[in-house]
């Protein structure tokens, strides 16, 4: 498939499910009105070039009241065209908010849904830093869309108002080539055209590299904000490592990139730029040099070399669409790339979530049934092989092994993560599972907020000050409505001991435990778990650890 198609499939495919939601009603309204005033200016436009003629005319032939009632005229024109202006802007900006606010939800819904932004990390693809895709690109690519279609839609209005203006304006023009003699009528019109084929033709070729180096720029920059973003979530390891040295290489590598891209996007510019402006500048003199030959014949005057001026000045900028538009439309094809390999990557993890060829994986019954299971690594390496066990509500299975053997990823198959996987795996239809990793995600907002993640509903501060009591963190009591980064601010045995509260908020039926009491020492270890035993004794517990100590809290024990 040819780069234009692909390019137009995609667009299309980005384009297309706003225009045809549940928004699309209120959508297709404003757009109307948008494109009527951007008609309506487009047609004030051509008054105030008529109103050129008249007024010029009034001033070469010194008549006083042509002159006033000129400027009468030009008042109602100038307050029409603001009034206009200021709505055909105002409208444009709702359109693109309720677009963003809908195309935003639906990249948002797409992407956590069946939890493919997890699997995307697995199957890789085409994007990156999902995260600008979604705060910056759509965005951008609304923005553009809305003002590239629209300044298109002008253009070609703008070409059916002035072009008979310009042909019947210009005249022919007569001269002679060598012997032959030459006509050429509405000489004017032909000019126009062949000044904005040159112009449009140097400025394809000179900005096309601008696409790719867009695209680039873009992702370099996400790639710089994401490394600084890391040093933030990671301080206090990076300043026990005393890594700060090693950080600002890192820092000064990526934003090398940034920079050396930046340049050659410079360069780029610049050449365009150099052509751009004086393709810009030698349009205000072009229709004069051309139209003045009739002018000094008499055969027009001022207020006529004028208008022609204008008209030639409109007919040209229509035709010169490209060349003047020529960098936000690099910027949006950019843009559309990215965003369309985000939507592609999406797809590629949903993809990977289907059932591959030789696994069954059902939801019955109230156990974890695993038959000849086989695990496989992304790439296609066996990991783990005919493996067989059964969990039943109550029953409890410590997995041990060596590091790389395999046992977060046997938990992250139980789960029903894990998509590479063949044989049979049975999951509970109704049961609630939580899983536990050896550093909690701690969601921003408040402590309570923190304690009932993933559940919206929070229960009364009593039944979380209790909880927290429990699992001895009462000096955290007076802090439940606090909004602070706790990852940062509590120890990583606070925030172990936080995912033990968050256990007996949720009360799930199936708890998965990844080295999850790592950070705490045997005798609190001891304690939370028989803290779980106690508070929900028919929940199954599945847990990853290298501790003896953890076997008492266990009914079975899977070595890998």
């Amino acid at each position: 498939m040819s780069q234009g198609r692909i390019f137009s499939r995609e667009c299309w495919n980005l384009i297309r499910p706003y225009w045809f939601s549940k928004e699309w009603k209120i959508a297709w309204l404003l757009l109307v009105v948008i494109i009527t005033l951007n008609l309506g200016e487009v047609y004030l436009n051509k008054l105030i070039v008529e109103w050129n003629n008249d007024f010029y005319n009034s001033l070469q032939n010194v008549d006083k009241a042509a002159f006033y009632a000129a400027l009468i005229r030009f008042s109602y024109l100038a307050f029409s065209f603001i009034l206009v202006a200021v709505y055909r802007v105002y409208l444009n900006q709702m359109l693109r908010i309720k677009w963003r606010r809908w195309m935003t939800g639906h990249f948002l819904n797409n992407w956590l849904a069946k939890q493919n932004y997890y699997r995307m990390q697995l199957v890789g693809g085409p994007t990156d830093n999902p995260d600008q895709r979604i705060s910056e690109d759509i965005e951008q690519f609304i923005t553009s869309a809305l003002s590239l279609s629209l300044g298109l839609l002008s253009s070609f209005v703008t070409l059916y108002f002035f072009l008979t203006m310009l042909w019947m304006l210009s005249g022919p023009l007569d001269f002679m080539l060598g012997d032959m003699p030459v006509h050429i009528p509405g000489y004017m019109l032909w000019a126009a055209v062949v000044y904005a084929i040159a112009g449009t033709w140097l400025t394809m070729k000179v900005g096309r590299p601008l696409i790719q180096l867009n695209y680039d720029q873009q992702r370099f920059e996400a790639d710089f904000r994401f490394s600084l973003v890391r040093l933030r979530e990671n301080t206090e390891s990076i300043a026990f490592y005393k890594g700060e040295e090693r950080e600002r290489g890192i820092f000064m590598g990526r934003f090398g990139y940034v920079v050396d891209n930046f340049w050659a996007i410079m360069k780029r510019q610049k050449k365009l730029n150099w052509l751009n402006s004086g393709y810009a500048q030698l349009a205000v003199i072009f229709p004069f040099v051309v139209a003045a030959p009739r002018f000094f014949a008499g055969k027009i005057q001022l207020g006529g070399l004028m208008q022609t001026a204008s008209a030639f000045a409109q007919v040209q900028g229509a035709l010169s669409y490209i060349v003047d538009a020529y960098t936000s439309i690099a910027a949006w094809k950019a843009v559309i790339k990215r965003l369309g390999g985000f939507a592609e990557s999406i797809k590629q993890a949903e993809a990977a979530g289907v059932p591959a060829a030789g696994y069954e994986r059902m939801q019955a019954g109230d156990a974890i049934i695993a038959n000849n299971l086989k695990i496989f690594l992304p790439n296609g390496q066996l990991l783990l092989d005919r493996l067989t066990l059964a969990i039943k509500p109550g029953d409890s299975l410590l997995v041990t092994g060596p590091s790389g053997s395999g046992k977060s990823t046997l938990l992250r198959t139980l789960a029903g993560l894990w998509p590479f996987v063949e044989g049979q795996l049975t999951l509970p239809e109704h049961a609630r599972m939580m899983f536990l990793p050896q550093k909690p995600y701690l969601p921003l907002g408040t402590l309570a907020d923190t304690l009932s993640y993933p559940s919206a509903a929070k229960p009364d501060h009593a039944q979380l000050t209790e909880l927290l009591t429990l699992c001895k963190l009462a000096h955290l009591a007076t802090r439940l409505d606090e909004e602070q980064p706790w990852s940062h601010i509590l120890s990583l045995g606070e925030q172990q001991r936080i995912a033990f509260a968050r256990i007996l908020v949720a009360k799930p039926d199936f708890i998965f435990l990844d080295e999850a009491t790592s950070a705490l020492d045997e005798a609190n270890e001891a304690y939370l778990y028989g803290l779980l035993k106690s508070r929900l004794p028919n929940a199954a517990m599945i847990s990853v650890g290298h501790r003896s100590s953890l076997k008492v809290w266990h009914k079975a024990e899977k070595s890998l």
